[in-house]
């Protein structure tokens, strides 16, 4: 009996592309029915471009990009968003750093001046430096170093199934190596890195193309153009034997564990990766999933279980390596082993045996229903095309996700799951010491 298939409904979001002569590139999706409008900036630099010794820096050089720019004194472009009724942000990722706002669309000039104003050049003072570094120190005290499972498991488990140090380091940084960041080190990752032609600007929402486009060439065009740097090969082999690390967190109540297999380049083999992302929802998503109904339902052997492709739970936003993560906290006294071959029978079965009638369909309808609410909002819109602009030259894939996800076949995630083997497998176990 042929597997029953999901009806995927698409988006049509019009797409308009261009680069300016210093070789910023431009993604401009006009929505107008709404007055608003989603601006992002995406700069091809993040975790995995980090310096030896300078761990961190990703992160603390977003930071320093909020403290002033050529023209704008320090808290200035916080006062102007909110000023004209808007919000705005900015997030380091293992291969992009990226800073956003969300503004009525008669503020549209205003946020194109703010970006491009930072794009010629923040304000990169030994003063600035300083207060940032201890700003980055805290968040890593609140969200790391005081608080139950801190960087578990996206700090904790890179180190155990890489070995170089692109992909095995801590993003967030050691106290150590931030503390010796130098001006001259923010100056330098500055002008390799923050170069026109290493980013994309994109505009969604209410915003007419042709007035958009001269806004942007008056605001941008004269931005002294620089190339982008060659960005470097981050590829390493895959395991070939499994790879077990253990730690004490004297925070956490409850053990927990995550395991992580190496899967499809997300960019060169899509159709390949497509099919562990259907995979991890397949296996974990909602209490009809299949590893949901045996380790939390039917053995109570934990508590609770997630699976997702990325470190950073960003599937769509990532490229090589990268890899399919499982996460479950048990409870007290739980059996990390038993969980671990458990989830090694289950993998077996779903190859062996294939998925019952309707799973594969339940399955991308809900995937697809998250993908067309992640991208509803102008701004989510705006930052998921440009990422997709810069690594894969495509931003109106955007459209074409849900259905591509729904093409997936029962057969290719099988397939991907007879690849999940233990001896492909690094995992990292939290042993609990706050239960005492």
């Amino acid at each position: 009996m042929p597997t029953r298939r999901a009806k995927i409904p698409a988006t049509k979001y019009p797409v308009e592309r261009f680069t300016l002569d210093n070789g910023l590139r431009v993604v401009l999706t006009p929505d107008r029915s709404a007055p608003v409008i989603g601006v992002a900036v995406v700069y091809d630099v993040g975790i995995r471009s980090e310096p030896e010794g300078r761990t961190g820096f990703a992160h603390l050089f977003e930071h320093l990009m909020f403290q002033g720019s050529e023209n704008l004194e320090k808290l200035a472009h916080f006062r102007h968003v909110q000023g004209a009724g808007g919000t705005f942000n900015g997030s380091t990722h293992l291969d992009y750093t990226d800073y956003f706002e969300t503004l009525p669309s008669n503020a549209l000039e205003r946020a194109l001046f703010l970006e491009a104003d930072r794009m010629r050049g923040p304000r990169l003072t030994e003063e600035n430096l300083r207060n940032q570094v201890d700003v980055v120190k805290e968040e890593i005290r609140v969200n790391v170093l005081n608080r139950p499972y801190g960087g578990f498991p996206w700090l904790t488990l890179p180190p155990v199934m890489f070995d170089t140090f692109p992909n095995a380091h801590d993003g967030y940084g050691s106290f150590v190596d931030l503390e010796s960041a130098t001006v001259a080190d923010a100056a330098d990752f500055f002008r390799r890195y923050y170069a026109s032609g290493n980013a994309v600007l994109a505009v969604s929402g209410d915003v007419d193309v042709a007035e958009a486009t001269e806004l942007i060439e008056r605001h941008f065009g004269d931005v002294p153009a620089r190339p982008a740097p060659q960005r470097p090969d981050f590829t390493e082999p895959d395991l070939t034997t499994e790879r077990r690390a253990s730690y004490t967190d004297n925070l956490a109540p409850l053990p927990a564990v995550a395991g992580a297999w190496r899967v499809p380049d997300p960019v060169d083999d899509f159709a390949g990766y497509l099919a562990y992302v259907v995979l991890a929802e397949v296996l974990t998503d909602g209490d009809a999933s299949r590893l949901v109904e045996r380790l939390v339902q039917r053995d109570r052997t934990v508590t609770s279980l997630g699976g997702y492709l990325g470190f950073m739970g960003d599937p769509f936003d990532v490229r090589d390596p990268t890899a399919l993560l499982l996460q479950a906290h048990l409870p007290p006294g739980g059996d990390v082993d038993k969980v671990l071959r458990t989830i090694d029978e289950e993998l077996d079965r779903l190859a062996t045996d294939g998925l019952t009638e309707g799973e594969l369909a339940r399955t991308q309808a809900r995937m697809a229903t998250h993908l067309l609410r992640d991208t509803d909002a102008v701004l989510g819109r705006a930052l998921r095309m440009a990422v997709l602009e810069q690594q894969r030259g495509e931003p109106g894939l955007l459209n074409e996700l849900p259905r591509l996800v729904g093409e997936v076949t029962e057969e290719q995630v099988r397939a991907a799951a007879a690849t999940l083997r233990p001896e492909r497998r690094a995992s990292i176990e939290v042993i609990a010491g706050g239960a005492r």
